[in-house]
Parts: structure tokens; sequence; C-alpha cells
């Protein structure tokens, strides 16, 4: 995995700093952080940022968790999000993205924030050779398995705080799927979980990271620019 990574996107401007933090971040350690940089975000004291990692196995619970799927609480340990959804799974091999953007200054449409971030997601797999796409009234990101069944490759998780985002995606590179057993992943428990190493893909998370970080100008294109304080 590259060291960490801060600042323009390949020689780019851009107003938002790129973070990829190196071995596995704890997630207290990780919720502490987000929630103070976006805090320092809306104050205007800090830039927007994108933030990937990867946590040691855990499931995190969101504010519309459901105790009934959680069905192995005792497997690895449970954290409260305080994002949206419900149950999901974080562990190596999983590329996790906490987006912190202001959308105070970027048009304060949360509905079309969500929209693009899948839109992001969906077009970095497609250069993996991918067809990933949007499925009605499911939140995330969805693919045809190996098996010709639809299944979930990224799980999609935001909270708004002052009108900055935090939390993000979780994409699965190569993680070990039997991890997310222990959940009812996202509530949906007619639908496999994949990940693109199941799918015959073996990119690494440098490589997926880099088409994630070429992919982000359209991203951040498509929002409204900012034209006013918060």
């Amino acid at each position: 995995m590259p060291a960490p990574q801060l600042g323009p996107m390949d020689g780019i401007a851009s107003p938002v700093e790129w973070r990829v933090s190196p071995g596995l971040t704890p997630y207290p350690v990780a919720l502490e952080t987000m929630q103070a940089r976006a805090a320092a975000i809306a104050a205007g004291e800090a830039a927007e940022q994108v933030w990937l990692v990867e946590h040691p196995p855990l499931y995190t619970a969101g504010t519309s968790a459901d105790p009934a799927e959680l069905l192995a609480g005792d497997r690895f340990p449970v954290f409260r999000a305080g994002r949206g959804g419900r149950y999901t799974y974080h562990g190596p091999g999983q590329r996790t993205g906490y987006v912190m953007i202001n959308l105070g200054t970027r048009g304060r449409d949360v509905r079309r924030f969500v929209h693009l971030l899948e839109g992001w997601l969906i077009d970095t797999l497609g250069d993996f050779g991918v067809a990933a796409r949007r499925a009605d009234g499911r939140i995330g990101i969805w693919v045809d398995d190996a098996h010709g069944r639809e299944a979930k490759i990224g799980a999609i998780g935001v909270r708004v705080t002052r009108w900055v985002t935090f939390h993000g995606f979780a994409m699965n590179i190569a993680p070990d799927l039997a991890h997310f057993g222990g959940i009812v992943p996202c509530g949906i428990a007619e639908y496999p979980v994949t990940s693109l190493q199941a799918l015959g893909r073996n990119v690494s998370m440098a490589e997926f990271d880099n088409a994630l970080q070429a992919r982000f100008p359209a991203f951040l294109q498509a929002l409204p620019q900012p034209c006013c304080d918060a």
C-alpha cells in the first residue's frame, strides 16, 4: 500500500486533500478523526478531504440498524457509526473512503451528492472491466457475480452535519467475504456480496486508489461549485 498522500491530484489543482493511511486504522480513531475534520471544515478551518483507509475486521451499525440483523455479535467488535443505513462490515482488503465535502458551498443537495458518489464508484469499477450499476430502492453499488446473481460490491453510508458530509463508501477489493456472514449486510438478506477478487479481477489497493483518484475531478465538477459561505 502506498505511503500517506496529501494534496493535489497528479498536478491538478484541487481544493480537496487526499489522504491514504497505511496499515489498519482502528475504527474509533477513524470516527474521532472524521468528526473533528468535518467540524473544522464547517468552521472554515480545514480543507475538504477524501481519506482512504482499511480497518481491522469489525461491524458498524448505522442509525437504522436492526439488532436482529446482527447474526454473530461476538465474532468481531461492533461500533455505532452514526451514519445512515444498517449493519455493514469493514476489514482488510476492503477500501473504505471517508468523503468530507462541504455541501454548504456546493448546493446543499444530499440526494445529488449520494447519486454522484455512486456514479464515481461505478465509473471507477468500469476502468477494471466491471459493469457496475445502481439498483432502484437499494443504496450501494451492484454487479452480477461469477454465478450471474445480482450482488453488492460496494456500500454507501453518509452523514451530514452542518452541511459537511462524512463517512462515505466501502468497496470490496479482496476482503474475506465469509466475514459478511455475521450480519445481514445493509439489511438486505436476499442478495450476496462480492468483490473484485471474486469477479476475477486481481486489482491491488494502490491500483484501485489511483483509478478512484483519476475519476475524482469529474465527481467534484458535477457538484455545484463553491459560491458562498456556509
